[in-house]
């Protein structure tokens, strides 16, 4: 740690802390995530050093970068890019009840789904969609973060079975303990597009209810959410009911969502053009470049 002076800690989770630092050799700032390992078991330590292995393989514009990470005195230390705009949870909660322009979400929402393509396009589940992990930077660029409970893969149709994640964010199987696969990621994306239009979660009502779990897991289950404003277009009301179908296998891949033409057609906004080749390079993509360049042409 003798590369960076501590300022600030600016989170704390069962992972460990989140501290913002001042580099002593660029005198940038960066977030450091100190994860304490000193009692873990094997097995946990293998876990930690695994979400280092997933940061170091995701490089993408609205992923937040990884820079290093090393251990010491019995903790191990992960150097992010610091966002300096924030997250989506604290902009929200500024707008005051004041709802975003639509043109605004579809910015973000768009750049958040390129995210999430590069994270299942590597057979990882992200787990964790939340607001509060979709960062901003200082231009405004939109930026996922925080895979401290991402899972590798062995295969893209693998289901894993451990129940973890946001409460507000998980999605009908989880609860119910089915197996799951990206598919509850896109639950997840539903939840925070949702919270983008209305500006609150559609269950928060349960928040201080007396049997708030019990409360707030039946009313995922049921599927079922107050609907969105008709301030916003039909396509992204439409949209956002896609994303909560109760089945998972009904619910649209993040592909298949790329390749909405209101969707693509926005896409090279955010990516030049030679990341839209390297983005979209996969056999399961083309049918998103031929949006976009329908949508352009």
């Amino acid at each position: 740690m003798e590369k960076y002076i501590r300022l600030q800690k600016i989170g704390e989770g069962s992972f460990g802390k989140a501290i913002l630092v001042k580099s002593t050799e660029d005198g940038r700032q960066y977030v450091i995530k100190e994860i304490n390992i000193s009692r873990m078991s094997s097995k946990e330590r293998e876990e930690s050093r695994r979400e280092v292995a997933v940061l170091a393989n995701m490089k993408h514009p609205n992923i937040v970068q990884y820079r290093e990470s090393f251990e010491e005195n019995g903790s191990l230390y992960i150097v992010m890019d610091y966002c300096e705009g924030g997250d989506l949870f604290k902009r929200i909660n500024a707008q005051k009840g004041v709802l975003f322009q639509e043109d605004q979400i579809l910015d973000w929402f768009v750049q958040i789904c390129l995210a999430l393509k590069h994270v299942h396009d590597r057979k990882i589940l992200h787990r964790d969609i939340k607001s509060q992990n979709i960062f901003l930077t200082k231009d405004g660029t939109v930026q996922l973060g925080d895979f401290g409970i991402a899972r590798v893969l062995n295969s893209t149709v693998e289901l894993a079975r451990t129940c973890i994640g946001t409460p507000y964010y998980l999605s009908p199987e989880i609860c119910e303990n089915k197996p799951y696969n990206n598919k509850s990621d896109i639950w997840a994306l539903g939840c925070v597009l949702y919270e983008l239009f209305n500006l609150y979660m559609f269950h928060v009502c349960y928040l201080f209810s007396g049997f708030y779990m019990k409360n707030l897991v039946l009313k995922i289950i049921s599927g079922s959410f107050p609907p969105v404003s008709l301030h916003y277009s039909y396509d992204l009301r439409s949209l956002v009911s896609q994303l909560f179908k109760r089945n998972p296998r009904d619910r649209p891949s993040v592909n298949s969502i790329l390749e909405k033409g209101f969707i693509a057609k926005r896409i090279e906004k955010f990516l030049s053009p030679q990341h839209v080749c390297a983005s979209l390079s996969s056999p399961v993509s083309k049918g998103i470049i031929k949006c976009i360049f329908k949508v352009v042409v």
